[in-house]
């Protein structure tokens, strides 16, 4: 609120100063509008380079530097050469503009080549903070094992959970087909509970694209941005995370890496709830979600059984688990917990 009250002080202060002084001859009235323009031009403009990072800006700031030093050397050829005095104006005017103008652009695209902590701890104090932090995404909040994860310690930082993604926890949680609303309900609810834990830091961030309508390229935009790590279970923005170079943690990979070890021989008792692809085969599921193919159980299923593991296939989108039924083994009418013997 105080930033507001500053900026239309600025507003009301530029434009009496115009009123009163009559720049370029104006009247009153139309120098008061001028003046109260040209601030507004500057309060976009403020607003524009708070949202650069520290990088960009002292890209933006050498490059317009150093167009600016360009322009007055190549003015000092125009005053040489034999032109009439307001063609030399313009001329000097426009190089000046121009140089300016593509140093500033430029130098602000290759700011994310710059090492600002190289120049001094001055400039260290932004870095570390933003470098720490989680951007979350939809599909996270929603799976809820991150507020696990977070409680438990074993995730640190600051959760930064950008609008846009609320926005869409809001439509889903909105939808018509109840599905889809209880997930987006379950997804307000894990936010809520992390923002209650005083050991969490979660911060509802406004950042936003607007030149960007997908939302998960908005997601590594931010993360670009703040120089941080993006937190999905989501398998295709992980890898379109890694195309542009973006670091992720995936809370699927870190399932797998805890799961634990089957060998082959192993025996296990697992229900078969469907039939599988192939001919007599029955699919079971074990408590982790791990699917297990079972050769010749299609007519068990709804049965427990017991198995012998037969071999195990570990695929970038979960583990698979084949197995076959023991000749011995004793089958019987009703579910019971899945579990594995070792």
């Amino acid at each position: 609120m105080d930033i507001v009250l500053i900026r239309l002080l600025f507003v009301a202060l530029l434009a009496g100063v115009c009123y009163f002084l009559h720049p370029f001859g104006l009247a009153g009235g139309v120098s008061a509008v001028g003046g109260a323009a040209a601030a507004g031009a500057v309060i976009v403009f403020e607003l524009r380079v708070r949202a650069l990072s520290l990088r960009r800006l002292i890209g933006a700031v050498a490059g317009s530097v150093l167009g600016i030093f360009g322009a007055a050397l190549f003015c000092l050829v125009l005053r040489s050469a034999q032109l009439p005095g307001a063609t030399s104006a313009v001329l000097q005017i426009f190089v000046l503009l121009l140089m300016t103008y593509v140093g500033l652009l430029v130098g602000a695209n290759k700011g994310d080549l710059l090492n600002p902590a190289a120049l001094g701890t001055i400039f260290s104090g932004e870095k570390p903070l933003r470098r720490t932090a989680k951007v979350l995404d939809t599909s996270v909040i929603i799976d809820g094992r991150i507020a696990d994860i977070a409680e438990a310690g074993f995730i640190d930082g600051m959760m930064v959970v950008p609008e846009f993604v609320l926005r869409e926890l809001q439509i889903v949680a909105d939808s018509t087909d109840g599905s889809k609303r209880q997930r987006g309900r379950r997804g307000l609810d894990m936010l809520q509970r992390m923002q209650s834990n005083t050991n969490i830091q979660v911060q509802i961030v406004p950042d936003d694209f607007p030149s960007i309508r997908e939302v998960d390229l908005k997601l590594l935009e931010l993360a670009k941005k703040w120089e941080a790590k993006v937190v999905t279970n989501d398998f295709n923005l992980n890898k379109v995370a890694h195309l542009h170079h973006v670091e992720v943690l995936n809370i699927n990979d870190l399932a797998n890496a805890l799961k634990p070890v089957v060998l082959p021989g192993e025996k296990m008792n697992v229900l078969i709830l469907k039939e599988g692809k192939e001919y007599n085969q029955g699919v079971g599921y074990l408590d982790d979600g791990t699917m297990v193919v079972v050769d010749h159980a299609r007519r068990m299923i709804g049965k427990p059984v017991e198995i012998s593991v037969t071999s195990v296939l570990q695929t970038a989108s979960g583990k698979m688990i084949f197995g076959k039924l023991e000749e011995n083994g004793k089958t019987g009418d009703q579910p019971r917990p899945v579990e594995m013997t070792h």
